[in-house]
């Protein structure tokens, strides 16, 4: 994504469009488009200014405020599952989230998934292997 036209510009286009010329005439003057002359002119109207927004993704999660929840069921229960901590989430906060999503939020503070070398050996009949655990890695 490029980055936003600069706010003199911007603020010399909606000048002249509230100086009497049209979106038209302002967009030729300036070597812009007639989209974004007229998009300007509609943010001056709408916010008093036109400052671009922000680009991209906002920071954090939506999970953000849930942490200390999520982190008492793992204390809870080392073994959960991703999914059982969606469903409680749900069920408990109302929130509605995919297990990748709860994976992304795990992962940036450090928790991953521990292979244990006695279960890549083939089990005895009739005994299931035990689920996977989530660990804090040390800093």
């Amino acid at each position: 994504m490029g980055k936003p036209l600069g706010v003199d510009l911007r603020r010399r286009v909606v000048g002249a469009i509230e100086g009497g010329l049209s979106t038209r005439e302002a967009a030729e003057r300036f070597s812009v488009s007639k989209a974004a002359a007229g998009a300007w002119a509609r943010l001056k109207r709408a916010t008093g200014d036109v400052v671009p927004k922000r680009q991209g993704s906002p920071e954090g999660s939506i999970l953000d405020p849930h942490e200390g929840f999520i982190l008492g069921l793992i204390e809870a229960d080392k073994d959960i599952a991703l999914v059982e901590i969606a469903e409680r989430l749900e069920a408990g906060h109302g929130l509605h989230v995919v297990p990748s999503t709860i994976w992304y939020f795990l992962d940036r503070r450090g928790f991953t998934f521990k292979k244990n070398r006695a279960r890549g050996r083939t089990a005895k009949g009739g005994r299931a292997a035990p689920p996977p655990r989530l660990v804090r890695e040390p800093a």
